[in-house]
């Protein structure tokens, strides 16, 4: 594995580069761009399959989004998908370049809202050839209108954090604190005391990030000022224009985010393909050994047909 960097717009991104097993210098690999979730860094789950693909003779970039981990970018602990989608662009420049790349195979990944970003970016992004995505998660949606039935946001709620998050961004033009906002416990509708008030989603991810695959650079809260530009995204608007490429998302059966990734695949065009693993939660495909491997085995599949 080797620790690379590039830049997108003055931001350094660190990143890590899997080989193939038995590399060879001077032989040209297909390669996958790796995007991480929300609030997630580019040690957990990316690396997880990053590994699984290198070992099936993909060279596989994951990094640390541009305002998070130790990337670079102020006010740290930002989601802005603006930069998420460009991070991704940049990463293709580095692979497009890369002596070891080649540049006509070069596929993207992205899990939970780093499939949206991968989904979105690869609309425009006619370098990445092949597109897969693992719990697709559409952040504009769930910022807008909340995850599920559970989740469901009114317009008031809406537009009250908006309203916040423009007061947040006046604040810090004008030199004042960073206000952080969490996803649960600065939501009125959930009820620590009564986990039945959160979406499943919420509470296997705390689950994963605290416990099962922990890490000191996650982002468990984030910078209000930023949420009025996540609102502002619409991942799937364009999407048919990936084809004549494939597109493969995969989900569980039992996420509460399903949905987001029926309704990527009813408006995408052929080729496209939707896999769902029965009785798979969204996290489940995070980590649980009963699904990892089917999901790296169908990933496998997929980009050693199309790169």
């Amino acid at each position: 594995m080797d620790r690379v960097t590039f830049t997108n717009k003055g931001n350094t991104v660190v990143g890590n580069l899997f080989k193939p097993d038995g590399f060879e210098q001077g032989t040209k690999y297909p390669a996958i761009v790796v995007t991480h979730p929300f609030g997630a860094v580019k040690e957990q789950v990316p690396t997880t399959y990053a590994k699984l693909l290198a070992e099936q003779g993909f060279i596989a970039l994951v990094f640390d989004a541009s305002y998070q981990g130790e990337s670079g970018g102020e006010p740290h602990f930002s989601e802005f998908p603006s930069a998420r989608v460009e991070d991704i662009r940049r990463a293709v420049d580095f692979l497009s370049i890369h002596p070891d790349v080649d540049e006509e195979r070069i596929g993207a990944l992205g899990i939970c809202a780093g499939g949206g970003y991968t989904v979105n970016v690869s609309q425009t992004e006619l370098r990445i050839k092949a597109v897969a995505g693992v719990s697709t998660f559409n952040i504009g949606s769930a910022r807008r209108d909340g995850v599920g039935p559970l989740g469901a946001q009114s317009a008031e709620y809406r537009s009250d954090l908006l309203r916040r998050s423009a007061q947040a961004r006046t604040r810090e033009a004008a030199g004042g604190e960073v206000e952080m906002f969490s996803l649960i416990a600065d939501n009125p509708k959930f009820d620590m005391n009564d986990l039945s008030t959160i979406p499943a989603m919420y509470l296997e991810g705390y689950k994963y990030y605290s416990e099962i695959d922990p890490n000191p650079r996650f982002m468990g809260t984030f910078a209000l000022s930023s949420l009025s530009q996540q609102m502002a995204f619409f991942p799937f608007e364009g999407i048919e224009l990936i084809s004549p490429r494939p597109l493969l998302l995969i989900a569980g059966s039992e996420a509460d985010t399903l949905y987001m990734s029926q309704d990527a695949i009813e408006r995408a065009k052929e080729p496209k393909e939707l896999v769902v693993l029965d009785g798979a939660s969204h996290i489940d495909l995070y980590w649980n050994p009963e699904y990892v491997p089917q999901v790296a085995e169908k990933l496998t599949e997929f980009f050693g047909k199309h790169l």
